[in-house]
């Protein structure tokens, strides 16, 4: 997706080899525009899926799933990163690391808001090694819910994430895909 590449070389800061920070529109500031246009590309993307949930994991990738949830017309659920007293009954659960963080999180969905009867489509900001959509991929299969596409922002391609998705025949349609970035020239190479 262009204006999404765009807006990265225009405002994204390359902080390693590993690590692209895009604080200012995606995951610190948002813009709901650009929003906009990502959850309209992935409406046309999957328009031939019979989606009825979108699938995220809290925190960043939230308001992107309530953008494409609205404009494919089902409803938003995120997977959240502790139990609260809020959470009534049984849960799936899983256990996800984050590349960004350096740290674990169990997950919890309320077996509630998705079972058997879900086509899903996983949405998040980033893809690095994959954690938090296999984690998603664990929960929908407890679920018993059909995974229709996953959704990523910004895939790092020189990670092993989208590549063992796209191994395992998971439908990965990544805006922006990241061949290389040099923290000290600040350049970036995507993937065409």
């Amino acid at each position: 997706m262009r204006l999404l590449e765009e807006r990265i070389l225009k405002d994204g800061v390359v902080k390693s080899d590993g690590v692209l920070k895009v604080g200012s529109f995606l995951n610190h500031q948002m813009d709901p525009k650009l929003f906009e246009a990502m959850a309209l590309q992935w409406k046309q993307d999957f328009a031939d899926a019979p989606i009825n949930k979108v699938l995220t994991i809290e925190a960043s990738g939230i308001s992107l799933a309530i953008m494409a949830a609205r404009e494919i017309g089902v409803p938003a659920v995120f997977a959240k990163k502790s139990q609260s007293i809020n959470i009534d009954g049984e849960v799936y659960s899983t256990q996800i690391q984050s590349f960004t963080h350096r740290r674990s999180y169990d997950v919890i969905v309320e077996k509630n808001v998705l079972d058997s009867n879900d086509h899903v489509l996983i949405i998040d900001d980033f893809m690095a090694n994959g954690w938090a959509v296999d984690g998603l991929l664990d929960i929908c299969d407890q679920a018993g819910a059909t995974v229709e596409g996953v959704g990523i922002a910004i895939e790092k391609g020189f990670q092993p994430g989208g590549e063992k998705l796209r191994l395992l025949g998971v439908r990965l349609d990544s805006l922006a895909i990241i061949e290389s970035m040099d923290p000290v020239t600040g350049e970036i190479v995507f993937r065409h």
